[in-house]
């Protein structure tokens, strides 16, 4: 069983826009998925009660509610996303959990600050040292000042970035549905496809 952790301590940098979108990918291939929400408002948990009967299945688990992961038999992905202002305990906890930890990150000085000083952390960690650990850039318009000021903080974190996935209301229609970005033809979605390509191959290596 693959453990994908999505964190970040900055609240509002799209953790669960992430998350979500990654149990999409890995239930469109085929994977048995659960996702798991660690955050206490339950974003995650409501798009899985939108989400609609005939989609892929993605199986819910109340990731906030007990320190133990122990998903049904057959699981063979659990994604989980964490809250903001994760620290101390949480940190250890989610470190004990993943396989794979994803930071997402916003073209914002305040969440770059925040991701720095959680980075840092990351490194001080013993754990985190035999972790897969990658970030993307969210909510992103290349026109920008800000998305040249992002790329070039990424470059001093020291982690491979996989992607800048642009600003779009994609994620919010499919979200509203409880759809993912692969729930729905890709000629309707192409450009973003095109932008998850190395985030994919991340996740199925």
């Amino acid at each position: 069983m693959t453990v994908i952790v999505v964190a970040n301590p900055k609240g509002g940098v799209g953790k669960s826009t992430l998350a979500t979108n990654v149990a999409g990918y890995l239930a469109r291939r085929g994977h048995q998925v659960m996702l798991g929400d660690a955050d206490i408002q339950q974003s995650s948990s409501a798009w899985l009660g939108m989400r609609p009967a005939d989609a892929r299945p993605i199986q819910s688990w109340n990731a906030s509610s007990s320190d133990e992961l122990r998903p049904p038999k057959g699981i063979s992905h659990v994604v989980i996303d964490t809250p903001g202002g994760l620290h101390g305990k949480q940190i250890k906890e989610v470190l004990k959990r993943a396989d794979k930890l994803l930071i997402p990150l916003q073209p914002s000085p305040f969440d770059m600050l925040a991701t720095r000083a959680f980075v840092d952390d990351l490194q001080e960690r013993r754990r985190a040292a035999g972790l897969d650990i990658a970030v993307v850039g969210m909510r992103v318009d290349q026109r920008t000042l800000s998305s040249e000021n992002l790329r070039d903080f990424c470059q001093g974190l020291g982690l491979p970035v996989l992607g800048y996935l642009r600003d779009t209301q994609n994620y919010v229609r499919l979200a509203m549905r409880g759809l993912t970005l692969f729930d729905v033809p890709p000629g309707q979605v192409a450009k973003d496809l095109e932008q998850w390509q190395l985030i994919c191959d991340w996740l199925e290596a």
